[in-house]
């Protein structure tokens, strides 16, 4: 069943999906070479927790870290651990928040020092897949309308893989609500999207085939041909004009491009390049 929000509601979420872009800017200014996955979900951690909010992540189904840590060919839901970054690396950030009664769930892609034009391309196009699919949150829209503009260019128009095992989805009182988000489909199916829905919206997108294996540690998941994949997240309120991105990648960008250690994974392709006008976070 989809849980629609008031207004009112939907100004207390925005403040769980706000610091959720918060605890991302605090990882991104300490990402480098040398440093373990570990470290950084720490970092994490130590943030939600020092500003009031609830670990989403921790325990949920469990889980047994704050963050989803996953790096090159690992899609999602990794473990951080003692592995260490090198230059090259390609590292996914999922985070969620618990605040005044609602959660903020958001995902970020870093590369880690120079990590070569072909993954940067990726990265990109991904990230621009993200604002193609929020363009199509609108009222009177359906589902299938953000998964098939997410799917057209990023499969159709680029030739990546899309993966279809994993979706976005609702997200409000509980971590995933109604209705599912998939990256992939037709337009015009699917529900219906009305004012008042939640969606976090996450194109999952691999360098190579669609196809994903599944680590023996029950959460971890992997391409199957072991090409990098990368990971963007907002979450989206439906209104009755344009869609209302409630987190932000505001301060993530910024801490991405002043830290000498990363590569900013916007910039090649423009919005107008992209035909995806970006649209603003407040």
């Amino acid at each position: 069943m989809i849980q629609y929000k008031t207004r009112e509601e939907i100004e207390i979420m925005r403040h769980s999906c706000l610091m959720v872009g918060k605890a991302h800017a605090e990882a991104a200014k300490i990402l480098k070479p040398g440093i373990t996955t570990m470290a950084v979900n720490n970092i994490v951690e130590t943030y939600i927790l020092d500003n009031g909010g609830k670990l989403s992540f921790k325990n949920y189904n469990g889980f047994p870290y704050a963050t989803c840590i996953s790096m090159n060919a690992a899609v999602v839901h990794g473990f951080p651990g003692e592995q260490i970054l090198i230059e090259g690396d390609v590292i996914s950030l999922d985070i969620g928040v618990f605040k005044n009664g609602f959660h903020g769930d958001s995902a970020y892609t870093y590369a880690i020092g120079e990590v070569g034009e072909e993954i940067m391309q990726l990265l990109r196009v991904t990230k621009a897949s993200l604002y193609a699919g929020i363009q199509k949150a609108r009222q009177g829209n359906r589902i299938g309308d953000i998964a098939n503009a997410i799917q057209e260019y990023t499969e159709k128009k680029h030739g990546y893989g899309v993966v279809r095992e994993l979706v976005g989805h609702g997200v409000g009182r509980n971590m995933h609500e109604d209705p599912q988000v998939p990256n992939y489909g037709k337009k015009g199916t699917g529900a219906k999207l009305k004012a008042g829905m939640v969606l976090a919206i996450e194109p999952m997108i691999n360098l190579g085939v669609k196809e994903v294996v599944h680590l023996e540690d029950g959460w971890t998941v992997l391409t199957k041909d072991g090409k990098v994949s990368a990971h963007f997240e907002h979450d989206v309120c439906i209104t009755k004009s344009v869609p209302d991105i409630l987190s932000s990648f505001v301060e993530i960008e910024a801490a991405e491009q002043a830290n000498p250690n990363l590569t900013w994974s916007y910039g090649a392709i423009s919005p107008q390049e992209a035909q995806v006008p970006k649209i603003s976070a407040t």
